[in-house]
């Protein structure tokens, strides 16, 4: 399976109650297909799966294959704290009929390399679809290493990384190690020029559920060839890209949608709304675009 174009972590639309409003949900996903997404990825940080319940991440990977996998590729994000919790919802978006998988680094335990090798390992062995790894030792607290990446070169279906260390010599250097055997996907959304330049030729990028005709544009152009023209839509992009890595991410890409008039931006708690200075900066910003 070859990756190619954007593909957005999708945010979870809220109502009042904190319930999933579906209908929104639609309307983002619409939005998101006719501006140029390639693909969706429901599970993903984002998409505040950390706040779900197991039953809500079920629902979820389900409304998604029944509204859209018919017109795009899916893929789940699939962690977890627990290995077998993961290997549970993975071969749950298999039978579903997701075409891929997203599977970050399990929060909070900070695993080591050992570690983590055997819990990639692990869902390999029990699922047969693409696997996508996730990258973001930021957040993580512990980085998908080479022990890992080379540990993980005798499964064909681990095709790829989704890079967001920031740290571009990590490009460089799996370029230099494995050549073509991972594919390297843009998770540095500041970065993704960078990207494009040394052969990427995919990006999932959270704030592309509000801005994917933006995204698009720049991955086009440089998959075209076009590197003078991706770089003006590169600057175009960037103050958005650098409001949404200052803080605030998740509820700036909600309040992205709510601007088109898809949803409402609320998250669920522990998140709270914008304060009234940040969102009027970020409102700003976005109508720039």
């Amino acid at each position: 399976m070859q990756l190619k174009g954007v593909y957005a972590p999708t945010i979870t639309p809220f109502n009042e109650d904190e319930s999933i409003n579906y209908s929104a949900l639609e309307k983002v996903i619409d939005y998101g297909l006719q501006n140029g997404l390639a693909g969706l990825v429901p599970g993903g940080t984002t998409g505040e799966v950390y706040a779900l319940t197991d039953a809500e991440r079920l629902d979820l990977f389900m409304f998604f294959m029944d509204y859209a996998g018919k017109r795009t590729t899916l893929i789940a994000g699939t962690n977890s704290g627990a290995t077998r919790d993961v290997i549970r919802y993975s071969q749950a978006a298999e039978k579903m009929g997701y075409h891929a998988l997203m599977v970050a680094v399990p929060p909070y335990s900070r695993p080591s390399q050992r570690e983590l090798l055997a819990h990639y390992m692990a869902v390999a062995e029990n699922v047969s679809i693409p696997i996508v790894l996730y990258n973001f030792p930021w957040r993580a607290g512990t980085e998908v290493g080479y022990e890992v990446l080379d540990g993980l070169t005798r499964f064909s279906h681990v095709i790829g990384i989704k890079e967001a260390s920031g740290e571009m010599a990590r490009v460089y250097e799996m370029r230099l190690r494995y050549s073509d055997r991972y594919q390297i996907i843009c998770g540095s959304d500041d970065q993704a020029l960078d990207y494009f330049l040394w052969g990427s030729a995919s990006w999932i990028g959270g704030v592309a559920s509000c801005a994917p005709a933006q995204h698009a544009a720049v991955l086009n152009a440089a998959s075209s060839g076009d590197y003078a023209l991706a770089r003006r839509e590169m600057e175009n992009l960037l103050p958005l890209l650098r409001s949404m890595e200052s803080g605030g991410y998740t509820q700036k890409a909600k309040l992205g949608c709510e601007l088109l008039g898809l949803c409402s931006s609320l998250p669920r708690r522990p998140l709270l709304p914008l304060e009234a200075a940040e969102r009027a900066e970020f409102v700003k910003i976005f109508n720039a675009i």
